[in-house]
């Protein structure tokens, strides 16, 4: 299912617009053709655990790779310089380049990765994950061996207490921000360096670039951020105040690896002092705030206000790429309309995918080219000065769920109206396997009834758990990848009647819902889906919300013209927390995460409402007990109407 494409589909009200090509045309064979040309230089010089002071004392590593003669010298001539600064320990990252680059196992392994396909098996969801190599996202991850030898220096660094680099891991707080201002600035003023510098990476690393780019720092000129983050409290660590299983997960992995060290050059008395002041970075606050609630940072928190770059700050040309279905949700979009950027300074590329499958599918017929195809490229326009139309992509490239590649000059759609679909009592008759079969109609047909959700382990089984655990149970496909069945038999459910037209979603969505609690506490979790005329229900977006988190600020929200919330913001702090009366009704306003998707002729829009949604959604142990695993209820009263603001192109005839 990743490599076919959808017939297109024209986005209504947007025939005024130039048509873009999302796979960037020649010019994009052009960026591809570099890249798979002989290469400028053909060795590459190494050096490693190179030192950097910082201005306290202590001392990170790096990994310097440089372009070299046939007979390995490294060339003399300054340089650009690209910066990745990791937390997951350099050895391993460039473990993976040294797999790659073996000349027999690396070719076989990237000729697999681009003739894998097991779509239309049970096996599909193993393609899901084999093809991260052949859309260039491991020379991201890695050392981009074709940008190091067309003429870049590349540096990697071991952020502060991981791997070789002593000092306390910090977790992108204020000292790690301030040495990577003064890692670019150390990179800029290398012998091999010419001044100039773009940062790249994936996950953490991009978050330090665009963190590192809102500083403004002398020397930095480019970002090319993979799968970043701007908002990580609500995009992954406690969305609606239910943190997920991912940030324990990250957190034992991210300690375990800094224990170990490639020891060329190693102060190991210095570095085991450090390792021993800090051998858990933060497992013990996280589980005394998992058990107890004590830890102010389980909810959103001063502490949060400096991890979170200030986006309008950055001035340098920045590509943002994300996926619908990313750990960090609608992150890549929001970050692309915060740029205050020209368009083509800035570029926003976002696939249906997972945060662990970067660019799958990237460089085949319709879709955009390899990722380490555009990272050249936007590095030869910005580093180099290269008139290589890089600028004049996209800006907007996306792949809407259910449809095809698409390329445009904004998103949202600009004419995506919000809409309301309002939650009916009346059986839709296709999901006869849920809790509850209501209806999604466009008007309020004045129907009434109550509809019981109960905890339950079924969402496990669900798209959502791909999601949160950046896609490794997309191997096992079925429930966990495009059919949502099995985990519906645990939700009450609303689904519209067939699509008449084709109909496009286009931006955040919200669910406006009156419920009944029987606990002092209950969670509800969202999924909106795309239900197939086959029955196959699948997960275009979703959301959560504990009841006690339901204030809104709404200076921070955005709203429809009638005034109705399309992205409630909830301060998901500890003093904003509301009591919740049990056995009364309660209005909640439930964020989804922003996306695009098709709903083609035929098909339905559903509503999934869950009471549990593990491991997506985990509340705390003190929420959880309150909660008491009491049944929660949604109430359909033609006074105070349910419904979903949904923003449309087009008339679906629902």
């Amino acid at each position: 299912m990743t490599a076919a494409q959808p017939r297109p589909l024209l986005r209504p009200g947007h025939a005024q617009e130039r048509v873009r090509d999302p796979s960037g045309g020649d010019a994009a064979t052009a960026w591809r053709n570099l890249v798979e040309a002989p290469p400028r230089y053909p060795e590459i010089a190494r050096a490693s655990n190179v030192p950097i002071t910082m201005s306290d004392g202590t001392v990170l590593r790096a990994d310097v790779f440089r372009p070299a003669d046939v007979a390995g010298d490294a060339v003399a001539t300054p340089l650009p310089v690209v910066l990745n600064i990791t937390p997951y320990n350099k050895g391993l990252v460039t473990g993976i380049d040294a797999l790659l680059g073996t000349p027999v196992l690396g070719r076989a392994l990237r000729g697999l990765s681009r003739r894998l396909d097991l779509s239309g098996t049970p096996f599909e969801g193993i393609t899901e994950i084999t093809r991260i190599v052949d859309g260039g996202a491991a020379d991201l991850l890695s050392v981009n061996r074709h940008l190091i030898r067309s003429g870049y220096v590349q540096v990697i660094v071991d952020a502060r207490g991981t791997g070789s680099s002593a000092g306390k891991w910090d977790v992108l707080g204020d000292r790690e921000q301030l040495d990577s201002i003064e890692i670019i600035e150390w990179s800029a003023s290398q012998p091999w360096s010419n001044g100039r510098v773009g940062m790249t990476g994936i996950s953490y690393s991009a978050i330090n670039a665009l963190q590192a780019a809102a500083k403004r720092p002398n020397g930095l000129e480019a970002v090319f951020a993979v799968e970043g983050s701007v908002d990580i409290v609500r995009e992954i660590f406690a969305t609606g105040g239910a943190p997920s299983f991912f940030i324990p997960l990250w957190l034992t992995t991210v300690n375990g690896l800094k224990w170990v060290p490639s020891l060329q050059g190693l102060d190991v008395v210095t570095w085991l002092r450090d390792r021993a002041s800090s051998p858990a970075t933060h497992m013990l606050d996280l589980a005394r705030g998992f058990l107890t609630g004590g830890d102010t940072r389980i909810y959103d928190d001063p502490y949060y206000d400096n991890i979170d770059a200030d986006i309008e700050q950055i001035d340098v040309p920045t590509f943002v790429y994300g996926c619908w279905h990313d750990i960090f949700g609608g992150s890549a979009p929001d970050i692309y309309n915060r740029l205050a950027l020209e368009r083509g300074h800035k570029q926003l590329l976002v696939g249906d995918g997972y945060h662990g499958n970067p660019g799958i599918g990237f460089g085949r017929p319709g879709f955009p080219p390899r990722l380490d195809v555009l990272e050249r490229a936007w590095f030869d326009r910005w580093l180099r000065d290269e008139d290589n139309g890089i600028e004049k992509y996209g800006p907007v490239t996306l792949r809407s769920q259910g449809g095809t590649w698409t390329a445009h000059g904004r998103f949202p759609a600009p004419h995506a109206q919000p809409t309301r679909l309002y939650l009916s009592a009346e059986t839709s008759g296709v999901a006869a396997h849920a809790v509850a079969d209501g209806s999604l109609v466009g008007t309020p047909d004045g129907s009434s009834g109550v509809f019981t959700v109960r905890p339950s382990l079924r969402p496990t089984v669900s798209r959502d758990t791909t999601q949160v655990l950046a896609g490794i149970t997309a191997v096992f496909g079925g429930g966990f990848t495009y059919d949502n069945r099995f985990a519906e038999g645990a939700a009450v459910t609303f689904t519209t009647g067939p699509a008449h037209a084709d109909t496009v979603v286009s931006g955040p969505m919200n669910l406006h819902m009156q419920v009944v609690c029987h606990a002092r506490e209950a969670l509800w979790a969202i999924m909106v889906c795309d239900v197939a005329p086959d029955g196959t229900s699948t997960v275009i977006t979703n959301g959560a919300l504990l009841t006690s988190r339901r204030a809104i600020d709404d200076e921070k929200s955005l709203f429809a013209p009638n005034g109705d919330y399309t992205k409630p913001h909830h301060p998901l702090t500890e003093a904003s927390m509301l009591e919740v009366p049990v056995g009364e009704p309660v209005i909640l306003d439930i964020d989804l995460l922003t996306t695009e998707a098709v709903v083609r002729v035929g098909h339905r829009l559903r509503v999934d409402v869950f009471a549990t949604d593990a491991p997506r959604f985990m509340p705390i142990l003190p929420d959880l007990l309150r909660t008491r695993g009491r049944r929660q209820d949604v109430v359909l009263d033609a006074d105070e109407p349910s419904f979903l603001v949904v923003p449309l192109l087009g008339t679906p005839g629902w």
